[in-house]
């Protein structure tokens, strides 16, 4: 039987709204989430960023055309508050997933659990570990992209702010762009709230016309820091190739 400190991180995802956070998914391609990580926590992950046994890889955005700043892949197994959350997020998230796929008339190849999907992930070559710490400083921002890794995609990620946008810094809203069928692109900008975290689309969507539903593909980013310092903690639902 799991820990009351280990349930706290389901009891966190559960006590969202999931009727409206689903619908909001399906209308703008993202919705709030309700607080996942107390500012004790956020902190302690923020923390984690020099600890260099606890990552297996950094890349420097700007080195690599990605925006400005650094991020670090975290090691499987993860931290407690990691993995729990996202055991916790999965089966949340399945249904959106399974329901946009069935849209689309594609085939939802997603199993009931986290470590069956991540078991797959493996067979197919993609063992590498996804969950991002990312550190922005003033001025650094993120380019519009989709975190795909391989063949195997799960359409829908979750990003976490583990700083206090105000205080701890400015600018740095998270940003979605969508590419409307047929019409003009669509975008949205969030400022998220220390420990919410923000459900969104990974690579596209379901959206209705009058020909039926087509996949809307969404690239998503993150707007300059204009002052301060903003951590981001990045759940996505698939490992890399």
């Amino acid at each position: 039987m799991a820990s009351a400190s280990r349930d706290v991180y389901a009891q966190r995802v559960d006590s969202g709204d999931w009727e409206s956070i689903t619908e909001e998914v399906n209308d703008y391609g993202g919705a709030l989430l309700p607080q996942l990580l107390t500012p004790e926590e956020a902190e302690e992950i923020r923390g984690l960023y020099d600890s260099g046994e606890m990552f297996r890889q950094t890349v420097n955005m700007g080195r690599v055309r990605f925006g400005e700043g650094q991020y670090k892949y975290f090691h499987a197994p993860y931290p407690e508050p990691i993995e729990r959350l996202k055991q916790a997020l999965y089966p949340r998230l399945l249904p959106i997933a399974r329901d946009w796929w069935g849209k689309l008339g594609r085939e939802a190849i997603w199993p009931d659990t986290l470590d069956e999907w991540l078991e797959k992930c493996h067979r197919a070559g993609q063992d590498k570990s996804t969950a991002i710490l990312l550190k922005y400083g003033a001025k650094d921002w993120n380019a519009l992209h989709r975190d795909l890794y391989g063949d195997l995609v799960f359409p829908l990620q979750v990003v976490i702010n583990l700083n206090n946008p105000g205080v701890d810094h400015t600018g740095g809203e998270f940003l979605l762009l969508e590419q409307r069928p047929r019409a003009q692109s669509r975008g949205t900008a969030f400022l998220l709230p220390q420990g919410h975290g923000y459900v969104f689309t990974t690579r596209d969507r379901p959206v209705e016309s009058k020909r039926g539903w087509s996949a809307a593909p969404v690239r998503h980013g993150v707007s300059a820091i204009r002052s301060g310092e903003r951590f981001t903690l990045a759940l996505v639902f698939h490992d890399a190739a």
